[in-house]
């Protein structure tokens, strides 16, 4: 059995800082849908301005040789608007479902991205799985369903319209982890086989124009309740833009040297981060399957990580530095 015991441990050491912003991104959303604040698209387009200004900018003061802005968008520019497009609506759902169920739900629900994941990068990257990945992300699977089932559950203890709003946005979670997996494995292709620049800078480009026309068509009266200059409102926003930043940021260079299912995998812990933030700063209260559902999915990832995957047709590794 291949397990290299001091590259598992610099991935999950790196994913710890990776589920801290990750935790960071969920406990602030919670503050804003609990101010009043329900505007997701809006809450994520700083961010994509930000990626634009540092990375966009990057690539347009590249040689020609290093496949500068204008090229790139020239060339395979509809491909990287539709990526966008795909990675700014996985953020819309993600965002929406805080406002119907708890942020650790969210936070559980979002690791569906792993199977997701597993399955494009099966046929897409070509990845090869053996039977300890499949068995564990399939035990994976088993704690998510436990998970929803706990929700489910709380109907004892909640009323009917406080039951279905749970119930929906755990749906609306699903649906944005299964975007998310296809904004990560396009994000691992583009790592590896061009530069991590290129996709963060493409990304946060067209992801600044298509989330700025959703807010303008979709949000747009979303502001009209909210006193956004309040400390309540503007302080967790600037934190959620700068957790999500570094988080985009960071996470290219971990999928660069292992790849979208490992790193997922690894910032399965901000789950935990998110149970102790839920009970200590929103009270809330957890149904006993919850935990049993955490311990599956950690068991789950112990199991895959025992044996390393291997590629069936390896992708080119990019020439570009780290930056």
């Amino acid at each position: 059995m291949n397990f290299d015991f001091r590259k598992f441990c610099k991935t999950f050491l790196f994913g710890q800082f990776l589920s801290l912003l990750l935790c960071g991104t969920g406990v602030t959303s919670g503050l804003l849908q609990k101010h009043g604040l329900n505007t997701p698209t809006a809450q994520c387009f700083l961010n994509y301005i930000l990626l634009s200004v540092v990375y966009s900018s990057y690539l347009a003061c590249r040689k020609e040789t290093e496949r500068p802005l204008m090229y790139i968008i020239k060339t395979q520019g509809w491909k990287y608007f539709l990526l966008a497009l795909v990675d700014v609506e996985a953020n819309f759902l993600v965002v929406k479902a805080y406002s119907y169920t708890t942020v650790t739900s969210v936070q559980v629900l979002d690791s569906f991205t792993i199977p997701s994941v597993m399955i494009l990068s099966f046929i897409f990257l070509r990845v090869k799985y053996g039977l300890f990945h499949i068995s564990g992300a399939v035990i994976c699977l088993f704690g998510i369903g436990g998970l929803i089932l706990s929700d489910v559950l709380t109907k004892n203890q909640t009323n009917n319209s406080q039951h279905d709003q749970m119930v929906l946005g755990d749906i609306l979670c699903i649906c944005g982890a299964v975007l998310y997996s296809i904004s990560n494995v396009g994000e691992e292709y583009i790592v590896k086989k061009y530069a991590r620049t290129e996709f963060l800078g493409m990304v946060g480009l067209f992801g600044s124009f298509i989330s700025g026309i959703q807010v303008i068509i979709v949000e747009r009266n979303g502001f009209n309740d909210v006193d956004f200059w309040t400390v309540e409102i503007l302080l967790p926003w600037l934190l959620y833009t700068v957790c999500l930043f570094l988080l985009y940021s960071c996470m290219t260079i971990g999928i660069q040297y292992t790849s979208a299912t490992a790193m997922n995998l690894a910032i399965l812990s901000a789950d935990f981060y998110a149970l102790l933030v839920g009970v200590f700063v929103f009270n809330y209260t957890f149904h006993v399957l919850y935990f049993v559902a955490m311990a599956v999915i950690i068991g789950g990832i112990i199991l895959y990580s025992l044996k390393p995957t291997e590629s069936r047709d390896p992708l080119p590794v990019a020439d570009e530095d780290n930056s």
